[in-house]
């Protein structure tokens, strides 16, 4: 049965390292939808030169400084997961990393519709979402609370299950280790971005910085962050 969280199941690794380890990443066409920065594409595309990788957004400032770099087997694409520009059955492996609670609530069943249309039959579709549990989902609450859009997401993965549209592979529980040499690295990061319109006045402010500095330590705050994996496969048939 899938879960929320289940804090017994917990492996401590990183979700490049995870991802290696259980998906076939050569010679495949990758999707990554809601990429950000795309550090783990372009990381992944550098270990895989023989796969294709197209990569999401849309920020559009993110998009743009995305198109600045110069990976010759990743192109950068300004749409949402509601609306892919790709044909059925083209895709090898599609990932969401962190991104799918991003998804407006009234969006998620066409993303979900999408996410099937363009998977190849046997495809596999990699979601990660934060768990909301922890010293850093504390902190983060602060900023800004995604109790109930990580639900949501949750709920639209674990319907396409139900329904049997696709098959789960794989219910995973990881933490990854962070550390953070500052609080202006941390505001950097989380506070001063371009994807969210934070509605955070001076007293909130304080107290977020309040409780960053709480866990402060010589060699910078260290968290470890909870996630959980869904691993779910087109049906062949």
């Amino acid at each position: 049965m899938m879960q929320l969280n289940r804090p017994e199941a917990y492996e401590t690794t990183t979700e490049l390292e995870l991802m290696e380890r259980l998906l076939p990443l050569d010679g495949q066409l990758v999707l990554e939808l809601g990429c950000g920065g795309a550090w783990t594409t372009r990381q992944l595309a550098e270990r895989h030169p023989s796969s294709r990788f197209i990569a999401t957004e849309v920020d559009q400032r993110q998009h743009a400084k995305n198109l600045l770099l110069e990976l010759p087997n990743v192109e950068f694409r300004l749409e949402g997961a509601e609306a892919i520009n790709l044909p059925d059955d083209s895709i090898d492996v599609l990932w969401m990393l962190k991104s799918l609670h991003h998804v407006p609530a009234a969006l998620m069943p066409k993303a979900m519709q999408e996410i099937r249309r363009v998977l190849k039959p046997g495809g596999l579709a990699w979601f990660s979402e934060p768990v909301y549990s922890g010293p850093f989902n504390a902190l983060m609450s602060l900023i800004y609370d995604e109790k109930t859009v990580r639900e949501q997401a949750f709920a639209a993965i674990r319907s396409q299950v139900e329904s049997t549209a696709m098959q789960l592979v794989e219910e995973r529980f990881f933490q990854v280790p962070g550390v953070f040499e500052s609080w202006e690295q941390f505001e950097s990061r989380f506070l001063r971005v371009t994807h969210t319109n934070l509605d955070i006045d001076d007293d909130r402010y304080v107290e977020i910085r309040s409780a960053f500095m709480a866990h402060m330590q010589a060699d910078g705050a260290h968290f470890l962050k909870p996630h959980r994996l869904d691993l779910l496969q087109k049906p062949r048939a």
